[in-house]
């Protein structure tokens, strides 16, 4: 060895000055060291004779040193050292907020602390604060303290004020106003149950007369229910936007006996909302806490989708019932006309052995064809009535059938032989999708899943989507483009038979 180091490398950062004695061997006559700081030359210097050299680092970085020793036969040699980190700066912590003030409650989230560090990187899970410390659900002012540790030994600490204050005396009449809702309500309900069971006990033993003007307790609620509604029905009917959003719900009306028209499913809409949000007001309320403007607006249009969703579920098991009556119906008709039956014959036969929805149309095609009606007139005044594509159809080729005559037997064959083959192909491409159907799915419920399991493992990780302006507008761009993704699937997966 041509010469050697006191220290050869200090590996783990520290705080403090390094000092670093070189030695020489006999065989050298001088020698240069290089000191390099973050790999960039800071400094040379040249020793003239074999004497020790005591090198002084001072700053924060990461050295090396190299040493070119000229020896005695004239050679010459390179002497690395290996790292000596030095970290004196302290990691840098960021407070959620300087100061806050809120009224008293249990959320040990409503304030957090980051730290970074110039050589560890983030140190957050290493922060240690006295937040399980504070009673935060108690009036007073608190000092909420964060510190933190790199690995060469370098403490930060930075404090925010707390102060909880005492609920303001709107909120206590909040409460009370709530209190007595409830009780009131309660107190009605009771009153309710108790009405209807004696009216359920008397009932057996009670003559009816022949008017009765009197209503149950039922009817009297869905009076009051119509009230309202009307009570909306006047004012959205002044709008063009409601009257097209109207329209829209009207296809709705065949699966609710309360809802008469589009208007009526608009204005329930709205009624739900102003419930659902006066529901969390009161649930805030008794946390003694307050609705913020924008917490109001999601429950409002939650509340307002929530009726379409029950209805849309409801329509969509009506449809089925109603596509699986027609093709019973149809079969019937052609069974009757095989047996010698006539048209009126076998509408008659269908509404006797066809329930639900379809049973009850036959009822009334039979009717109006006992009144006089034209049997095309019956069909196309059905057709219109259920909405239905195999109605048409049929309505179609009846009408065809009596101006130009021909084997009414033969054309009912032909019609249920292609009802049954679309009916096949439908379950078979069904079948045939269900793969990606779940797929679809599966992408479509990920997000939620994710959310769920991280605010399960760490509840403040999406805090900053709520609580920061950026957050937001993230928000609103990740909201945007999972409803676009959700337009864009149901496109690409709906096929049309």
């Amino acid at each position: 060895m041509n010469g050697k180091f006191d220290i050869e490398s200090i590996e783990k950062p520290v705080n403090h000055d390094i000092t670093v004695v070189f030695s020489p061997s006999q065989n050298v006559i001088s020698y240069t060291y290089q000191i390099y700081k973050n790999d960039i030359l800071i400094s040379q210097t040249e020793i003239s004779e074999a004497t020790n050299a005591t090198i002084q680092l001072t700053e924060t970085g990461i050295y090396k040193i190299a040493v070119q020793v000229n020896l005695i036969n004239e050679a010459a040699d390179i002497i690395n050292s290996g790292q000596y980190i030095i970290d004196k700066e302290a990691p840098q912590i960021n407070i959620s907020s300087d100061e806050i003030k809120t009224t008293p409650t249990n959320d040990k989230n409503l304030i957090s602390c980051t730290a970074t560090d110039n050589y560890d990187g983030n140190l957050t899970n290493k922060i240690q604060s006295n937040i399980n410390e504070l009673s935060l659900n108690k009036t007073g002012s608190y000092t909420y303290t964060c510190t933190v540790q790199d690995e060469a030994g370098n403490t930060s600490t930075k404090n925010a004020n707390i102060y909880i204050e005492p609920h303001s005396t709107s909120i206590y009449f909040i409460q009370i106003i709530c209190f007595l809702i409830i009780f009131l309500l309660i107190i009605r309900v009771i009153k309710l149950f108790k009405v209807v069971k004696l009216e359920e006990r008397l009932e057996p033993y009670v003559i009816k007369p022949l008017k009765n003007d009197t209503l149950s307790t039922s009817e009297k609620l869905k009076r009051l229910y119509r009230k309202y509604l009307e009570m909306f029905n006047n004012k959205l009917k002044k709008s063009e936007v409601a009257t097209k959003y109207a329209k829209k719900l009207e296809k709705y009306t065949v699966v609710s006996k309360t809802h008469k028209t589009g208007f009526d499913i608009l204005s329930g809409k709205i009624i739900v909302a102003c419930l659902l949000t006066l529901l969390a007001i009161i649930i805030k309320a008794f946390q003694f806490k307050l609705l913020s403007s924008a917490e109001t607006l999601s429950i409002f249009v939650l509340g307002f989708f929530v009726l379409d969703i029950y209805l849309f579920a409801k329509y969509k098991v009506f449809r089925i019932n109603l596509e699986s009556d027609f093709i019973a119906a149809i079969t019937i008709m052609n069974n009757s006309f095989k047996s010698g039956r006539s048209i009126t014959q076998a509408i008659e036969i269908v509404s006797t052995e066809v329930g639900g929805t379809i049973g009850a149309e036959f009822k009334r095609m039979n009717l109006e064809l006992l009144y006089g009606l034209d049997i095309g007139k019956v069909f196309k005044r059905f057709s219109e009535r259920v909405k239905l594509e195999e109605a048409t159809y049929l309505t179609a080729s009846l009408t065809i059938l009596n101006k130009t005559g021909g084997d009414i037997i033969k054309v009912f064959t032909s019609i249920e032989r292609n009802l049954f083959d679309k009916r096949k192909l439908r379950l078979e491409l069904k079948s045939l999708t269900s793969g990606s159907r779940i797929i679809v799915y599966v992408l479509l419920g990920i997000p939620f899943f994710f959310v769920l399991v991280i605010s399960l493992i760490n509840p403040g990780y999406f805090l900053p989507f709520i609580t920061t302006d950026i957050g937001r507008i993230l928000l609103i761009f990740m909201i945007i483009y999972y409803i676009i993704f959700v337009v864009v699937v149901r496109k690409v997966m709906k096929v049309v038979i």
